[in-house]
C-alpha cells in the first residue's frame, strides 16, 4: 500500500534455494555451486537402468541382460516421443518451413552422427533415416522411427566393438570417455576429422586441453568417493549417547567437508596427489567448528581449517572418512585399517574364514578398542590378513568415531603406533597418523595402487591388459610431474589411445 508506505523504504525480499543430496539433509545451495550463466535445456529420461557391475572397482557393463535392453528400448522411447512433443523448438524447424522434411531429416542424420561419434557413410544414413522417412506416414513418424532406431543400435550403445583401434574417431571416444564419461565434443570430433589423432603428441594435447574441462574434475571426483568407499556404507548415524548433537545435518556437514578437501587437494590446478595425503587442514563450517575445536563463528560457511597441530594429515585423517570406518560408539581399527591396506595400498586379502561381530565392550571393560580388537584377531586364522590390518588401523586410533582427536581411549592413553610390511618384505614403523600419511604418500606401493585404481577406473581394463611396462611407465610419468593427478589422467589416455588391450570385450559405452 502506497500510501501507508509513503516515504518509507521497503524491506528486502529473499528466496532460499534448497535440495536434498542422496544421504544427505536438505541444505541451502551452497553459492560456490551456483553459476549466473544461462545453461541450455537438457532432457534426461526418467527410465531407471539397472546398475553396471562394480565388484573390480570401476562401472562397467559385463553382460546385456533383458532388464538393460529393456530400459534401453523405453529410454528410446521416452526421448524420442520427446522430440517429437517438441519438434520445433528442438529442431529449430517450423510447421510451415517449406523443406520442412529436408531439415528434420538433416536433424536425424546430425542426431545419429553424434550418437555414434563419427560421420555417417551413405549406407548407414540411408538405414536409419532415409528409409526411416520412407517408411513413414507422415514426418513425425518418420522422426520418431529415426531416433529409436539410433538409439537402440549398437553403434550408440557400444564402444565401436569392431573399429580398428586407430581410428580417429575411435581414439576421439577413448579420450571423451576415460576423460568425461561422456561422448567427443565438436573440438574432438574436428581433430579426428582432419586427422589430428594421429600421433602421441597430438592425442596428449587434445587429453590435457580436456583435462582442465570440469568435465574432467567431475570424473575424477567421483573416482575418489568410489575408492574411498564412502558410498558403500548405509547413512552415517553414531550413537546421541556417546556423541550428543551427531545427527543427520552433522553427517551431511561432514560429507561436505571432505568434497571440499578433495576438491582443494585432488581438484586444484596442481591436483597435486601428495598434498591429498599430506594436507593438514580439513574444511569446516561454524556447527563443525564447535565439534572438532576450531574457533570459528557458529554461522561461518565453509572454510580451511588446520586442526590438532601435528596429528592430522591428509584425507586419512577426514574427519567423515574417519567417522565412516567407526561403529556407532567406538572406532574401528579393522575397518579403517581395511581401507587402507586394499584402496590405497592396493593389496589383496582374502575374506574371513567364519563371520564374526566385534567383541562388546561390556564384555572386557578394562581393556581398549585396540586391546579387545587384538584379542579377538589373535587366533592363527586370522593373524594371516590381520598381521597387516591392525598395525595400519591402530595408526588411527588417536581419532574417536567421529574423527575428533582424542588421548585416551577408556581411561587408558592410545597408543597408536603401527606398522606395515611392503611387497619386498621391509617393514616401516610409524608413530601415528602422520607417518602414515608420509608412507603413504611417497611409497611405491601406494603410488602404483592409486595410479593402477585410476587406470582401472578410466580405462575400464585392469592395466595389465595393456601389457606389463604399462604400470612403470606411468608411475615414471606420474614422479615426473609431480604427482599431479590431473596430468596421470592424461598419461593414461594418451598411452592407452590407439591399443587395443582387451577394451574392445562389449563394454557398454554411452548411455540413453
Amino acid at each position: 500500500d502506497t500510501a501507508k508506505n509513503k516515504g518509507k523504504v521497503a524491506p528486502p525480499a529473499f528466496i532460499r534455494l534448497e535440495w536434498r543430496r542422496p544421504k544427505r539433509t536438505a541444505e541451502v545451495i551452497p553459492s560456490r555451486l551456483l553459476y549466473p550463466d544461462s545453461i541450455a535445456a537438457s532432457f534426461v529420461p526418467t527410465t531407471s537402468f539397472p546398475a553396471d557391475d562394480r565388484s573390480i572397482g570401476y562401472e562397467r557393463g559385463t553382460s546385456v541382460s533383458k532388464e538393460w535392453d529393456d530400459a534401453t528400448t523405453a529410454a528410446a522411447l521416452e526421448t524420442a516421443g520427446y522430440v517429437v512433443d517438441n519438434l520445433s523448438r528442438v529442431t529449430g524447424v517450423q510447421d510451415d518451413a517449406k523443406d520442412r522434411k529436408e531439415r528434420l531429416m538433416a536433424f536425424c542424420r546430425r542426431f545419429a552422427e553424434r550418437a555414434f561419434r563419427r560421420p555417417l557413410t551413405p549406407e548407414v544414413a540411408n538405414l536409419y533415416v532415409d528409409k526411416q522417412f520412407a517408411a513413414a506416414g507422415n514426418l513425425e513418424t518418420g522422426v520418431k522411427r529415426a531416433l529409436i532406431l539410433t538409439l537402440k543400435s549398437p553403434r550408440f550403445l557400444y564402444r565401436e566393438v569392431a573399429s580398428s583401434a586407430a581410428d580417429p574417431y575411435v581414439v576421439a571416444a577413448h579420450l571423451s570417455f576415460g576423460l568425461w564419461d561422456t561422448l567427443p565434443d565438436s573440438n574432438l570430433i574436428q581433430a579426428a576429422a582432419s586427422g589430428q589423432l594421429k600421433d602421441p603428441a597430438q592425442v596428449s594435447a587434445q587429453a590435457e586441453r580436456m583435462a582442465n574441462d570440469p568435465r574432467a574434475w567431475n570424473k575424477l571426483r567421483d573416482f575418489l568417493l568410489l575408492w574411498l568407499k564412502v558410498d558403500e556404507t548405509p547413512d552415517l548415524v553414531k550413537s546421541q549417547k556417546s556423541y550428543p548433537g551427531f545427527d543427520g545435518t552433522v553427517a551431511s556437514d561432514l560429507r561436505t567437508s571432505l568434497e571440499l578437501f578433495l576438491e582443494n587437494t585432488a581438484g586444484s590446478p596442481q591436483a597435486d596427489y601428495r598434498a591429498m595425503m599430506l594436507s593438514p587442514q580439513a574444511f569446516l563450517n561454524g556447527s563443525l567448528g564447535k565439534i572438532y575445536g576450531a574457533n570459528l563463528p557458529p554461522d561461518a560457511d565453509f572454510q580451511p581449517v588446520t586442526l590438532d597441530g601435528e596429528d592430522r594429515a591428509g584425507v586419512i585423517t577426514s574427519p567423515y572418512l574417519l567417522s565412516r570406518f567407526a561403529y556407532l560408539d567406538a572406532t574401528s581399527p579393522i575397518h579403517r585399517g581395511v581401507l587402507v591396506i586394499r584402496n590405497l595400498l592396493g593389496r589383496t586379502l582374502m575374506p574371513p574364514p567364519v563371520a564374526f561381530a566385534p567383541l562388546a565392550a561390556s564384555l572386557h571393560p578394562d581393556l581398549t578398542t585396540r586391546q579387545r580388537v587384538s584379542l579377538q584377531t589373535k587366533p592363527a586364522a586370522c593373524t594371516g590378513c590381520h598381521s597387516l590390518i591392525n598395525p595400519l588401523g591402530f595408526t588411527l586410533e588417536r581419532f574417536d568415531a567421529i574423527g575428533r582427536l582424542r588421548q585416551k581411549d577408556n581411561g587408558k592413553a592410545v597408543d597408536a603406533t603401527g606398522s606395515y610390511t611392503d611387497r619386498s618384505g621391509v617393514t616401516v614403523k610409524f608413530a601415528g597418523a602422520k607417518d602414515l600419511a608420509r608412507y603413504l604418500a611417497d611409497s611405491d606401493d601406494a603410488q602404483s595402487a592409486f595410479t593402477e585404481k585410476l587406470f582401472q577406473n578410466m580405462i575400464k581394463q585392469p592395466i595389465l591388459a595393456y601389457g606389463p611396462a604399462t604400470l612403470p611407465k606411468l608411475r615414471l610419468a606420474f614422479a615426473q610431474n609431480r604427482y599431479s593427478i590431473r596430468k596421470l589422467m592424461v598419461a593414461i589416455v594418451t598411452e592407452t589411445a590407439g591399443q587395443s588391450g582387451n577394451r574392445q570385450s562389449g563394454t557398454k559405452g554411452a548411455k540413453p
